[in-house]
C-alpha cells in the first residue's frame, strides 16, 4: 500500500489540473481551427444559394414574359390555336432546361459536364420514353398535316372515342364530349390510326330512312317527305331534296330522304325532321310498320 504525503497529493492535483487545462485548450483550438476553416465555405455556399435563387426567380419571370410575347405574336398572325398550344409547350420545356443549366452553372457545374450527363441520360430516357417520343412526333405530324384542328368534332376509329378538340398539347390531344367529359388521347394514337373528322366540311348530308307499309301508296309518301324537306328553313337552298325507294324490306318499304344542311345545324335539323316526319306520315293516313308478335295459346 502506497501512502502519499500532503506535498505529494498537492503535486498530483496540480498535475491533473494542468492536464485537464491542456486538453481543454487543445479541444478549443481544434474546434476553433475547424470553425475558421468551415465558416468561409459556408458563407460561400450560402452566397451561391442566394445567387441561384435570384437566377431562378429572374429566369422564371423572363420565361413567362417570353411565352406571353410569343403567344401574342402567334395570335396577331392568326396562327391556328393548336399550333399556339404546341409551340407554347415546347418553348416552356426548352426554356426551363436552359434555366436549370444556368442554375447549375452558378454552383460551378460546367456546361460540358452537364451536356455529357444529359447525353448519357438521353439514351436511357429515350429507351424508357419511346411512347412519349412517339406522341411528340405524332403531335408534330398532326400540326403539319392537319387532319383536324381545335374546334373540330372527331371520332377516333380504334377505340371509338369522340368529341370536340379543344387542346393539342405536346404529347396529348384533349376532346370534350357532348356531356362535358374530357377524353385524353395520345398524339401517337391519333397520328397512326384512322379517324373521322365530322365537322371538317361546312355542310353535311341529312339522310333519313323511313319505312311505310306495303299497303300504303309510295307516291303519296314521297310527296309528303318532299314537302317537308322543301319547308325546312335550314336546308341549304341549292341542295335539292331527294326522295326515293331505298329498300324493299321484310315488313316495310324503306324510303330515303336526303338534303344538305350546314354542319352547325345538322343535329337540330335531324331531331326536328324525325319528329315532323312521324306526324306528317300519320296525318297522310300512312303507316310506319314496327315488329309485332302474335302469341296463340292452345287450350
Amino acid at each position: 500500500m502506497i501512502l502519499l504525503t500532503s506535498d505529494s497529493a498537492t503535486a498530483v492535483d496540480n498535475l491533473t489540473e494542468a492536464a485537464t487545462e491542456a486538453t481543454s485548450n487543445v479541444k478549443t483550438g481544434v474546434f476553433q481551427q475547424w470553425l475558421e476553416d468551415q465558416v468561409p465555405k459556408l458563407v460561400s455556399f450560402a452566397t451561391l444559394v442566394v445567387l441561384a435563387l435570384i437566377v431562378w426567380i429572374v429566369g422564371v419571370r423572363v420565361i413567362a414574359f417570353l411565352r406571353k410575347l410569343v403567344k401574342k405574336s402567334l395570335v396577331r398572325h392568326d396562327v391556328e390555336v393548336g399550333i399556339q398550344t404546341f409551340v407554347d409547350g415546347c418553348l416552356k420545356a426548352v426554356s426551363y432546361i436552359i434555366l436549370i443549366a444556368c442554375v447549375l452553372r452558378v454552383f460551378g457545374i460546367e456546361a460540358t459536364s452537364l451536356a455529357a450527363v444529359v447525353a448519357s441520360l438521353g439514351v436511357t430516357a429515350g429507351l424508357a420514353l419511346q411512347g412519349s417520343l412517339s406522341n411528340f412526333a405524332g403531335g408534330v405530324l398532326i400540326l403539319i398535316l392537319k387532319p383536324f384542328v381545335v374546334g373540330d368534332y372527331i371520332i377516333e376509329d380504334t377505340h371509338k372515342n369522340e368529341g370536340t378538340v379543344f387542346e393539342i398539347s405536346i404529347f396529348y390531344t384533349k376532346l370534350k364530349t357532348i356531356d362535358n367529359q374530357i377524353v385524353v388521347i395520345p398524339n401517337g394514337t391519333l397520328a397512326n390510326s384512322s379517324l373521322t373528322n365530322v365537322t371538317h366540311a361546312d355542310r353535311r348530308l341529312e339522310d333519313f330512312a323511313i319505312g311505310i307499309s306495303y299497303e300504303d301508296d309510295i307516291r303519296t309518301a314521297k310527296k309528303v317527305l318532299m314537302d317537308l324537306a322543301k319547308k325546312e328553313e335550314k336546308r341549304i337552298p341549292e341542295s335539292e331534296p331527294k326522295v326515293f325507294v331505298k329498300e324493299l324490306g321484310d315488313s316495310s318499304v324503306v324510303l330515303a330522304l336526303r338534303f344538305e344542311a350546314k354542319t352547325e345545324d345538322y343535329w337540330d335539323v335531324r331531331f326536328r325532321m324525325l319528329e315532323e316526319i312521324k306526324y306528317a306520315i300519320e296525318e297522310a293516313g300512312l303507316h310506319i310498320p314496327y315488329p309485332q308478335l302474335d302469341v296463340h295459346t292452345d287450350k
